[in-house]
């Protein structure tokens, strides 16, 4: 991906974005107790490198993130760019390296949910205020 990356417009984020990319993630990698990764999709229509930070959990090998934004009726952007192109890049700490993103099937997200809701308790209470059936993506590497 390119080094002219577009950070997530949310002004928290944005700035734990750079204290995280400042201090190869150790400033950041715990955001409030939280383990959470950058991830770098493609705008479906710009075309242009995009990035946010997510806490994530782990299924062996793969990263979970959670399309949440908050209970929101939309999903997340950077979840609507990974279905167009589910090529990503992935920060974790100071590690960097190319995933392919993917929804996690019914089955795998009835076995991660809970784990993902152990780290971050808002997630049921933001499945509970949509109607929408909140994803959650795996990461691998390629």
């Amino acid at each position: 991906m390119s080094d002219d990356v577009i950070d997530s417009p949310t002004g928290w984020v944005a700035k734990h974005i750079k204290r995280y990319l400042k201090s190869d993630g150790k400033d950041g990698h715990l955001y409030y107790g939280k383990p959470t990764l950058l991830l770098t999709t493609t705008g479906r229509r710009s075309g242009l490198p995009r990035r946010t930070a997510l806490i994530y959990g782990r299924d062996g090998a793969d990263y979970v993130v959670v399309a949440s934004f908050g209970g929101s009726a939309e999903h997340p952007l950077w979840y609507t760019n990974l279905l167009a192109e589910p090529q990503v890049e992935v920060q974790v700490e100071a590690e960097v390296f190319a995933a392919t993103a993917r929804t996690a099937t019914a089955e795998e997200k009835a076995a991660l949910w809970g784990q993902m809701v152990g780290i971050h308790r808002d997630y049921d209470a933001y499945q509970a205020k949509t109607s929408r059936e909140i994803p959650l993506v795996l990461l691998s590497r390629t």
